[in-house]
């Protein structure tokens, strides 16, 4: 018997296909048209198209406007994979804040450490994560993209590159589970027989969880039909498959309770050695409008793909640069310390701020000055990090969250409307939308696991001679030029805070700081940590990991909830 598929002819138009295999998970379907799978697939373009919405996947709210949400959500702007993978990550941890003037009712459990599993972040990133990987279950089926299948549909031109796209989204669901398996800890599981059998989706549990998504992926590594290195963006190679086992090598402790590192330095060293990437000779070329074309892109090793024309959002890196300044910023600000006449953005949403006590402990700016006379950075630029992109011009130091504009603490302009020419396409043609990619993965991350592993292995400490110290020094000359120095010995602190100087607001500081045992400690304060002002409070042992969402619960009950988080 055919599995049937739900697909639509607009969706097929614009490269995307898609079935739903999340049992009762709380999902929309696609499309009320209903089709064969010799009907769907009967064009040998289908099976690319089937792959290019599989990857855009990060980046889609739906297959219409970006104003409405294939998942059962209030905000369909809020529900993009990216923009609540962030908020998880980052806004739940001390690297970014949005002040009161967001009244979402996501924001103010997430940063205060509150959240529930009816939480609009917690059920965006949990239902786009599993319903992803129900999109590569259905690929993967024997019905859709078999030898067999494909050749009986006629299609042996195309064979090849059906047997590349298996490969592909394969890689692309121990991705999706990866980052299940790293936030909720123990989702439930499913491969494509696992829907054949019609029972509810099952939990394996973390650790076993961890064991199968090594195993697929270092089959992966061997698979002749998976390229080693890429060849073309932003397709998935070999290297993709050896970056993905890094990070979970990196962080295997958190998840198994056996330590990984020298696994993990391994895995990072074949993605610098035989990757095929290479390190963006800017660093802030990584950030602009055009870096899937001005050289960022062979940097990226996995990638969400944003552009403003195509795949609009207002998630992705749209809500990082919009949310990142206030109106006055937007219109008589920013655009003089970029050296141009003109405002540079068409829109503000007067969001994200950053607490002055986090940037001086990771990035110790010089010259600091608050309530200066003039519009400036706020900092002696040349003096500081490169990657440093704070503004302070008409801000106060003392950070207050509970206010209603972001002009506390700094702005962080790291993600900003312009490309490699100080061409600004949301001004200058009224774009709404980024078309910046977002780096999941990108080689100077391979850097700083290869080095933090190494100093693991070392007692803590990496000092010149070692190949870990030789990472870190690539990776800070990169930034800040070839004369630049780091210190003779570096602890594990420091290359805390070499991640932050590097991957801010790239969806690393929860999972960094849970590794480092500081997330849950009240050793480690942060302003507003679990509600309290000072920040001199513990967050509750069991949220170091996201709860199942409650009507996952509700509708499946064979799932156990994590510890210290109720049923429903």
């Amino acid at each position: 018997m055919k599995q049937i598929l739900k697909y639509s002819l607009a969706l097929l138009a614009s490269g995307a296909m898609f079935t739903s295999c999340l049992g009762d998970l709380d999902t929309q379907p696609l499309s009320e048209n209903v089709s064969t799978v010799d009907q769907a697939f009967a064009q040998p373009e289908s099976y690319s198209q089937y792959a290019n919405y599989a990857y855009a996947y990060f980046s889609f709210v739906s297959q219409g406007d970006p104003g409405s949400s294939d998942i059962a959500v209030d905000n369909a702007g809020q529900s993009e994979y990216i923009r609540q993978y962030m908020g998880l990550n980052e806004l739940a941890a001390d690297s970014f804040k949005i002040c009161d003037a967001w009244t979402d009712d996501y924001v103010k459990p997430l940063q205060y450490g509150k959240w529930t599993g009816t939480n609009a972040a917690v059920m965006a990133v949990y239902l786009r994560g599993l319903k992803a990987v129900a999109m590569c279950n259905e690929f993967l089926s024997d019905a859709v993209s078999s030898d067999g299948a494909v050749l009986g549909r006629g299609h042996e031109s195309v064979l090849d590159d059906v047997r590349a796209y298996r490969s592909e989204l394969r890689l692309l669901r121990a991705l999706h589970y990866e980052i299940l398996m790293d936030l909720f800890g123990n989702p439930p599981m499913v491969t494509y027989e696992g829907t054949l059998s019609g029972s509810l989706p099952k939990q394996l549990g973390r650790k076993e969880l961890f064991n199968w998504i090594e195993k697929e992926l270092l089959e992966l590594t061997e698979d002749e039909y998976l390229p080693a290195t890429p060849i073309s963006y932003p397709r998935l190679s070999k290297g993709a498959a050896w970056a993905i086992l890094a990070r979970m090598y990196l962080n295997a402790e958190v998840y198994t309770g056996t330590a990984r590192w020298e696994d993990a330095k391994k895995a990072a060293e074949k993605v610098i050695n035989e990757g095929g990437y290479e390190l963006c000779p800017d660093y802030k070329y990584l950030f602009l409008q055009d870096n899937s074309t001005n050289g960022a892109q062979k940097e990226f090793i996995v990638a969400a793909m944003y552009d403003s024309a195509k795949t609009q959002s207002y998630g992705g890196t749209t809500h990082l640069v919009q949310a990142s300044v206030n109106e006055t910023m937007a219109t008589k600000e920013i655009h003089l310390l970029f050296g141009l006449e003109n405002p540079i953005y068409n829109g503000q949403w007067n969001g994200y701020h950053v607490p002055d006590e986090f940037v001086m402990e990771n990035f110790d700016l010089q010259g600091v000055v608050w309530g200066g006379s003039e519009v400036a950075w706020g900092y002696d630029v040349e003096r500081s990090d490169y990657r440093a992109a704070f503004y302070n011009y008409g801000f106060t130091q003392e950070f207050e969250n509970e206010s209603s504009d972001i002009t506390t603490g700094w702005a962080c302009l790291k993600w900003v409307p312009l490309d490699s020419n100080n061409y600004s396409l949301m001004a200058d043609k009224g774009y709404a939308f980024s078309s910046a990619d977002f780096p999941i993965f990108r080689l100077a991350e391979m850097y700083l696991i290869a080095a933090e592993a190494d100093a693991r292995m070392k007692g803590g400490e990496l000092t010149t001679g070692d190949a870990g110290y030789g990472y870190l020094e690539t990776i800070y000359k990169r930034a800040n030029g070839e004369d630049a120095t780091i210190p003779f010995t570096v602890d594990l602190d420091w290359i805390l805070k070499e991640r932050v100087r590097e991957l801010m607001w790239e969806g690393h500081r929860r999972v960094d700081l849970n590794r480092y045992g500081r997330f849950l400690s009240a050793e480690y304060p942060w302003p507003y940590k679990n509600g309290i002002k000072s920040g001199v409070a513990a967050i509750e042992s069991h949220r170091s990991i996201y709860p199942i969402i409650s009507s996952d619960m509700m509708n499946n009950r064979e799932l156990e909830q994590n510890p210290g988080y109720p049923r429903q």
